[in-house]
């Protein structure tokens, strides 16, 4: 059954308008220029007059002057006509007309090229797309000064193809642009042609290169749709078409071919398609671009109509299941959604799952209902409804946990610390502390026990904790300058702040992070025992995002040393708050605020910073989660009184880890279950005791928390000191004062979901101050999505969501799946830690050894497995870049695809496409 889509994360696609100025009259010239290029077919033929409502004139008139309409009308489309030739088609002097066509050409209304014998310069009206859409988006003063050329652009990319796309056969037909596949992906392919090869074209085309900007990408911009990309440098000019974005203002620059091949491999790396262009024949090209489906209007013909024969190429990506480990970045980058997370198991019957394919124009009725207005939104959907890794999916950073598994099991440490940091920039900290979720959905444990996943990652994580193995990502940046410039900051150098901070470096910016305490790494420097987690570990793992060109400001508290304003004043252009929850709360009890009683957050911190408390005789510690025992533990190294636990929850219903709950036993903390705090006992001011109710249920009928009581059974019990670890609290200080950021009623930020935008459009939040308290991964998954806002929000007319990973998935099901064969060792477990850990700060808990790390890995069941639906796939070969296990490959099926026609000779090719359509489909339908 297909999953209904969240209307809030997916919302309805609305197209962007023109509203036609129709205070003057119609110009003639300009109504008669539109119908005379356009290729919307009704338009074309008179069959529907063109008005000033139609983009065909609005998008003219504001560019061209009369003159300039009645001398273009005079050349008819792409019939390229030599200065000589115009002169006599106008009677205008040669010296008074050569300026007009130059003037022509830097609008972009003209082209122009030395394609004859003589190789003398000749102009050419090209037609509105491509052609002068694009020519017009490339000069910036013309969008300046008529900004409606960009919707122009989009509208004529768009309406001419409404309805001839579904009859567009194999090679696009002579329309628009043609994938050109990843060259890397098809070198060893023995029956690929010439044309399949950017070397081909750019050895055709020697040394006359001009890197130029992205139209696609500037158009976008002005209707508020860009995603962050510079526009600058993508698209590679090629032949006389170099020499034309040159000479006529359209931001070109002249590039050697080592500088063109570097342009690819960068586009490369962010996922970006190379096209080429399709309208002058097998022989000629006149441009290679670099698209991203996000802003790309040639990419999105073939993706919202759903008529792939539009753009693909001859090649399409099949799986190796084989060798695939559902890492998932194929799935990522796909720009087509052609590549979705499955899983690899058979059904319990025995059969492999069967998945859905995209339905095409040959196979039924085509028509509006099988467009896909919001495709850059769907196509970003990572899983098909039958769901994959349960691993990959319990994960909230959904790291690629198959993935490091079998680079571990295979020796390749350093592939898989790289593999797992373009999830998680902080895996040796994660190592440690991770609650594991991951292992707690492992469909391993179905027939044992779970895989020791958080227990590799930790080995393998011990290279980032050495100087000579350490991975420090290289930047993959959506822009040609190297890097971006804009001020970020981000306050707190907590998981949340510090994950943001990564990726953003990771995209280009050195960010600056602002933490108010003496050192970074928020409650994991503060909160987080050392025994679990040391201080020179949390700054090794920090070492490296600095490395990466972050900064980190210690001892300045926004609000109190800075403001928000202020540091508007210096240049910041957007901020991500993630200060966390560092305030702990108390229960609201007689006597809890005499001397002795503490809250677990102020207790942690003191001892994280001083290894040390005073405490005084027995210790009681209220509440029964990871951070109670936390409290608990350190107790017992900090006093040598009785430590006791007292929480509402049964010993099944205790939201702490079972091993933490484990761990504390075995320190002789006695952990009381069913009891809630009554009074804190006071004599002279200070603690001496605790009465306890009995709590007879915690949670109603609904799981919501809604603690019952039997008031007359009650416990008391002495002690000197009360920790209370009940829950946390946001302290804000004055960091929102003169912002507009709402809050909810229990001191949390209120921001988007999708996005975690606040009602200050600047300031962005994440972690604990958004969710309330959870765990380090988390936070670290809030991260990642905080950065990808803010790199869209600094650059102005950017979308926050448009084309937007929601990193939503979906867990296969485990009670209908066949494990035929497994490998049958025991989970490996690291040596037990030395019996004097219980009474020392020190981490003595171990690594697994290499060993044991071959053995575990080889338990896993690899559950997960890419799938291609083959009707979607575009033969980018994007996908085959980002798998490092070679499990993905372009295979050439549709070698028709490369037969390029020229523009003029499309209708010889559609008609009998169409008329060979309608036939089959009648048969069809007939049966």
């Amino acid at each position: 059954m297909e999953k209904k889509l969240d209307k809030e994360l997916y919302p309805d696609y609305v197209y962007p308008e023109h509203q036609a100025d129709n205070s003057q009259p119609a110009r003639e010239s300009i109504l008669k220029l539109g119908k005379m290029i356009t290729d919307r077919i009704p338009q074309k033929l008179g069959i529907k007059k063109i008005t000033r409502d139609d983009p065909e004139y609005w998008g003219l008139a504001g560019v061209l002057t009369d003159e300039e309409a009645e001398i273009a009308l005079k050349m008819g489309v792409r019939k390229p006509k030599t200065l000589e030739e115009m002169v006599k088609l106008t009677g205008i002097s040669k010296e008074e007309l050569e300026p007009k066509l130059m003037q022509m050409s830097v609008k972009g209304i003209l082209e122009y090229n030395w394609e004859n014998p003589k190789h003398e310069k000749q102009y050419v009206l090209p037609m509105f797309v491509p052609g002068c859409g694009e020519f017009f988006n490339m000069n910036s003063q013309v969008v300046a000064e008529h900004p409606e050329v960009s919707l122009f652009f989009e509208h004529m990319s768009r309406l001419p193809l409404e309805h001839v796309t579904p009859f567009v056969g194999e090679g696009g037909n002579g329309i628009g642009m043609h994938v050109i596949p990843v060259e890397k992906a098809i070198e060893m392919e023995s029956e690929s042609i010439d044309l399949e090869h950017i070397s081909y074209w750019l050895s055709k085309y020697e040394g006359k290169y001009a890197a130029s900007p992205c139209s696609c990408r500037r158009s976008r911009l002005t209707h508020d749709e860009g995603c962050g990309d510079d526009p600058e440098g993508w698209c590679i000019a090629v032949g006389d078409m170099a020499d034309y974005v040159v000479e006529t203002q359209k931001d070109g620059r002249y590039i050697s071919r080592e500088e063109a091949l570097d342009i690819f491999r960068q586009a490369e790396d962010n996922g970006f398609v190379h096209q080429i262009t399709n309208i002058d024949g097998a022989n000629k090209i006149f441009a290679i671009c670099n698209c991203n489906v996000n802003v790309c209007y040639a990419l999105r013909t073939s993706q919202l109509f759903n008529t792939p024969n539009m753009s693909r190429s001859a090649y399409v990506a099949r799986v190796d299941k084989s060798k695939c480990v559902a890492c998932g970045k194929c799935v990522e980058f796909c720009p087509a959604g052609a590549v979705k997370l499955g899983q690899k198991l058979c059904k319990k019957d025995g059969n492999e799952v069967t998945y859905p394919k995209m339905p095409l124009p040959t196979e039924q009725k085509w028509g509006e209902h099988m467009w896909t207005h919001n495709y850059r939104d769907v196509n970003r959907i990572n899983c098909y409804d039958t769901g994959t890794a349960p691993c990959k999916t319990a994960c909230p950073a959904h790291i690629a946990i198959q993935g490091y598994l079998q680079l571990a099991k295979e020796g390749r440490y350093q592939e898989a610390l790289a593999l797992i940091k373009k999830d998680n920039p902080l895996p040796a900290i994660c190592g440690r502390i991770c609650n594991r979720r991951c292992e707690d959905a492992c469909t391993r444990a179905t027939i044992d026990e779970a895989v020791a996943i958080d227990a590799v990652k930790r080995f393998v994580a011990e290279q980032d904790l050495k100087a000579k193995t350490r991975y420090i990502p290289k930047p993959t940046v959506p822009s040609l300058r190297g890097g971006f410039d804009e001020k970020i900051a981000i306050i707190g150098a907590g998981p949340a702040g510090l994950s943001c901070a990564y990726y953003l470096a990771d995209k280009g910016y050195k960010p600056t992070i602002f933490e108010k305490n003496a050192r970074p790494g928020g409650m994991l420097a503060y909160g987080v025992p050392s025994y679990k987690l040391e201080q020179d570990l949390i700054q090794e793992e920090i070492d490296v995002i600095q490395a990466m060109g972050v900064e980190i400001k210690c001892g300045v508290e926004v609000g109190k040393d800075v403001t928000i304003p202020e540091l508007r004043e210096q240049g910041y252009k957007g901020f991500y708050v993630a200060i966390g929850c560092q305030g702990g709360r108390k229960a609201g009890i007689p006597g809890e605020d005499a001397a002795g009683v503490y809250t677990a957050v102020e207790f942690l911190k003191e001892v994280k910073d001083k290894e040390a408390f005073e405490l005084g005789g027995d210790v009681v510690v209220i509440g029964g989660g990871n951070v109670a025992i936390d409290a608990a533990r350190t107790s017992t190294r900090c006093g040598n009184g009785k430590v006791s636990m007292f929480c509402l929850e049964s010993r099944d219903e205790m939201p702490a880890s079972r091993e933490e709950i484990l761990e504390a036993s075995e320190e002789h903390i006695t952990i009381n279950n069913g009891w809630g705090p009554k009074e804190i006992l006071t004599e002279n001011g200070r603690a001496v005791g605790v009465v306890f109710k009995k709590c007879t249920r915690v949670y109603d009928e609904n799981h919501r928390f809604a603690p019952v009581y039997d008031e007359n059974e009650t416990m008391q019990v002495s002690c000197s000191t009360v920790i209370f670890s009940v829950g946390q609290i946001v302290l804000w200080g004055d960091l929102l004062k003169e912002t507009k950021v709402e809050l909810r009623p229990n001191g949390g930020a209120i921001a988007n979901k999708l996005t975690y935008q606040t009602a200050e459009p600047d300031i962005f939040v994440g972690g604990d101050v958004y969710t309330g308290p959870k765990f380090a991964i988390d936070a670290i998954a809030a991260g990642r999505e905080g950065a990808i806002s803010l790199h869209r929000f600094v650059h102005e007319h950017c979308t926050l969501t448009i084309g937007r990973n929601r990193r939503d998935f979906t867990e296969l099901d485990k009670e209908d799946i066949l494990v035929a064969n497994y490998d049958n060792t025991d989970r490996q477990r690291p040596e037990r830690a030395q019996e004097a850990m219980a009474a020392s700060f020190r981490d003595l808990s171990n690594t697994l050894s290499e060993e044991q790390v071959k053995a575990e890995t080889a338990r896993c069941l690899g559950c997960g497995a890419s799938v291609v639906d083959e009707n979607k796939c575009i033969g980018c070969g994007v996908c085959t870049t980002k798998c490092v296990f070679d499990a993905i490959s372009l295979y050439r099926e549709h070698p028709g695809c490369s037969e390029m026609v020229k523009s003029e000779d499309k209708l010889k090719y559609v008609l009998p496409n169409m008329i060979k359509q309608s036939i089959k489909l009648k048969f069809a339908s007939k049966k």
